[in-house]
């Protein structure tokens, strides 16, 4: 067995920013996250969102690639969506994501952050390190 210990916080938010996350989608978010990172190994963390965005903090294997993780789960996670009783199928995710390394030492602080999504934006308390999704941001 290879021994691994790679923690990345993933970040990417809805087709131009779209407030479209709403309660029932996003439970539907979390249902298909879950069960689609168990398929490919992935340890889920903590994972947070707000209506145009989303946080994973994960522990991908080294057998599979960050570009394909985000691939998995934006994919399987749109297609569960679009295909939700009353959905108009037009729910998208933007192309490009966020993909930062996490040491052991920051990953409960990561955790939280991710974790708590709501609250901080609720509050106006965002770390913008955190929060970056692509260059023109």
């Amino acid at each position: 067995m290879t021994y691994w210990r790679l923690h990345y916080h993933l970040i990417w938010s809805t087709r131009d920013r779209e407030p479209s996350l709403i309660l029932e989608r996003e439970k539907m978010f979390y249902s298909v996250l879950y069960k689609k990172a168990e398929e490919l190994d992935i340890k889920i963390h903590a994972a947070g969102n707000v209506e145009d965005h989303a946080h994973v903090v994960a522990s991908i294997p080294p057998k599979l690639s960050i570009a394909d993780c985000v691939r998995h789960l934006k994919g399987a996670s749109a297609y569960a969506i679009n295909h939700m009783d009353g959905s108009d199928g037009q729910f998208k995710w933007q192309a490009g994501y966020g993909a930062l390394t996490i040491g052991e030492k920051s990953l409960p602080i990561v955790m939280e952050y991710a974790a708590k999504q709501k609250e901080h934006h609720k509050n106006g308390n965002v770390n913008e390190y955190y929060e970056r999704i692509d260059l023109e941001e």
